[in-house]
């Protein structure tokens, strides 16, 4: 079944849980309510690793009970992330999730190889998002992690987002290469690559799923738009997958979805031999939550 909204994910995800989530610096109020809200649902066990007394000052101040997670006390957030991966690593959980810690501290804990969570792929960060109005999720990736991807790097970027989308129930995911135009110019490299991933697609280089670019956002979402200008495409008009040209474009469209469309995300960055939820400090704990639920999909 394909999962089209966050309410069909979270439903699913209680149904395959609990999974035990490891969370880094936990030390911080979101956070902590996410993982009260996950335990009662029955999507997760949470370990806690982060500074005792601070987890009990917000727990009494919320009114969390937190009889049923484990508290690792540790006040180092670098420490922290260190020593989620190495839980992971040893089997005691199956994902790993930042709290209050820096997101590059907590990729570099990620990517030591003391704790082989490496399976060799990038760890890239996928985007699901609820909006208003859609018949489906829609995924962006990357907006998170990987800086200024070249040519081997999007084809990464894109793999995973198409094992994500297919870990949802999409049982093949139509992948939109954007760019600023649905034209191939070579004064615009974002084209370039966007053609040249949509080729390797067609010869059977990237499998799973149909990628096609490129294509501007309208070209990708709107039938109507695609009608117009009579782009003849399986994937445009109606894309599951976007995949922006760079990190900020990625990252202004999620922001865009979320505060001018009135979208809800969830995030995880996938890649490793665990999923890792790794939601903005800012995010509210609805989102944590939701992402916490994507997370135990994954790791199933």
């Amino acid at each position: 079944m394909q999962i089209r909204n966050f309410a069909q994910l979270m439903e699913e995800a209680r149904k395959r849980g609990p999974k035990v989530v490891a969370i880094a610096a936990a030390h911080e109020r979101e956070v902590l309510l996410a993982a009260a809200d996950a335990e009662k649902l029955g999507l997760a066990e949470c370990i806690l690793v982060g500074d005792r007394p601070t987890i009990e000052r917000i727990a009494a101040e919320e009114g969390i009970d937190l009889q049923r997670m484990m508290i690792i006390h540790e006040s180092d957030p670098k420490t922290c992330a260190n020593k989620v991966m190495q839980l992971v690593s040893e089997g005691h959980a199956q994902i790993a999730m930042k709290g209050k810690v820096e997101t590059g501290d907590f990729l570099r804990a990620a990517l030591n190889k003391e704790y082989g969570l490496r399976r060799g792929n990038l760890l890239t960060h996928v985007g699901a998002f609820e909006i208003p109005g859609m018949d489906r999720l829609i995924f962006v990736s990357d907006a998170g992690v990987v800086v200024a991807p070249d040519m081997e790097q999007k084809v990464e970027i894109v793999r995973n987002a198409i094992e994500v989308a297919r870990a949802l129930g999409v049982e093949q995911p139509k992948v939109a290469i954007l760019a600023a135009t649905e034209m191939v110019n070579p004064k615009i490299p974002a084209t370039l690559d966007a053609a040249n991933l949509a080729k390797m697609a067609d010869r059977g280089q990237i499998t799973g799923g149909l990628v096609d670019g490129p294509l501007a956002l309208d070209n990708a979402i709107s039938p109507e738009s695609v009608a117009v200008k009579g782009i003849q495409s399986a994937v445009a008009g109606h894309a599951d997958i976007l995949i922006p040209p760079d990190i900020e474009a990625g990252n202004v469209l999620a922001k865009a979805i979320t505060y001018f469309a009135n979208g809800k995300m969830a995030g995880v960055v996938v890649g490793a031999r665990s999923p890792m939820i790794v939601a903005s400090r800012s995010d509210a704990h609805e989102t944590k939550l939701v992402s916490m639920a994507l997370g135990v999909l994954l790791a199933d």
